[in-house]
């Protein structure tokens, strides 16, 4: 389990983010427009999750439009934002941003992303939404960076994911 912050109070996730160099594990989400998709849909190209408790909060919508912003200049790269949010939040926030060059991906039907990627707040006033994190994968659907926000009210390292697809 990782332990993290809620404005300085102590929560859980149910464990730990997947090792860097491990096969990052398969899941199916749900789209803005109810259909299914899974990690294995973006073999071949690099995939950014960045990982949140909800999009109708201030940091979480500033990590979607720092990372759209950001996407729209990376090469073979797709950035999915997923969270427990319903699609009909996340296509209604999209729209009204103008966000379109990342994909909103949603666990709200069986919560099985937040268990196969162990983000899923075990305990505190969030759980079980997703905690704060992300994952880098390469185009042969290994990890090659993950973070672990420590303290859920801040951004994550942007220029060190973005970082990790560089190399």
């Amino acid at each position: 389990m990782a332990s993290v912050t809620l404005k300085g109070n102590e929560i859980h996730t149910i464990g730990t983010l997947p090792d860097n160099g491990s096969k990052a594990p398969e899941f199916e989400l749900t789209k803005n427009d109810l259909s299914t998709v899974k990690l294995s849909d973006y073999e071949g190209s690099r995939v950014v999750l960045n990982i949140f408790p909800s999009v109708d909060t201030g940091t979480c919508a500033q990590s979607v439009r720092q990372f759209n912003q950001e996407a729209a200049e990376l090469d073979n790269t797709i950035v999915l934002c997923i969270s427990k949010d319903l699609p009909f939040a996340q296509a209604r926030f999209c729209g009204a941003e103008g966000i379109a060059n990342v994909e909103m991906l949603s666990d709200f039907k069986d919560g099985n992303f937040g268990k196969g990627y162990s983000v899923a707040f075990s305990d505190g006033p969030l759980a079980p939404l997703l905690s704060r994190a992300v994952v880098v994968v390469d185009e042969k659907g290994n990890v090659i960076y993950t973070e672990q926000v420590a303290e859920t009210t801040e951004e994550p390292n942007y220029k060190a994911a973005l970082e990790a697809l560089m190399n």
